[in-house]
């Protein structure tokens, strides 16, 4: 038995958004809207939850784009971070593109965000491009994102 085998991993429903999103806004500098989670589940894409007993403790959702999957956004609450739960959710994200018939998972990331940056680069991601004024920033200007890929 896995030390990850004590969590259930679940289909994103509606009720889970009050716990995503309350992740969303202690983990991110520019969270998603509570929006952006409903209009990605009203859509179809591929949403997951990790619970540890009655805890929401991560998530990621997927957009499934012709041979590739999209992450398109991956979290772990602040309070659980630093376990390994990151690289447990990307085993699930590759898991999960597989069974869409991806054959890689695209994801864009800040450069300011290191410590995603570090754990996407330790699971095998590689960067193939960048995206200038992508993301919003502090100082009212914008940060560029970091295309990174997986080959599945």
């Amino acid at each position: 038995m896995s030390d990850f085998d004590k969590y259930t991993y679940a289909p994103m429903v509606m009720a889970d958004l009050d716990d995503v999103f309350a992740i969303e806004l202690a983990v991110y500098p520019h969270p998603w809207t509570r929006g952006n989670f409903v209009d990605s589940l009203a859509a179809g894409y591929s949403a997951w939850t990790l619970h540890d007993g009655a805890a929401l403790i991560g998530y990621f959702l997927i957009m499934p784009a012709l041979d590739e999957a999209h992450l398109l956004n991956v979290s772990v609450a602040a309070d659980r971070q630093g376990q390994g739960l990151g690289r447990y959710l990307l085993d699930k994200v590759a898991a999960c593109a597989r069974g869409l018939g991806a054959e890689s998972v695209l994801l864009e990331v800040r450069p300011s965000n290191q410590r995603a940056l570090a754990v996407y680069l330790r699971y095998g991601f590689t960067e193939i491009g960048r995206r200038k004024n992508y993301y919003p920033a502090h100082d009212g200007r914008r940060e560029e994102a970091i295309v990174m890929r997986f080959t599945l």
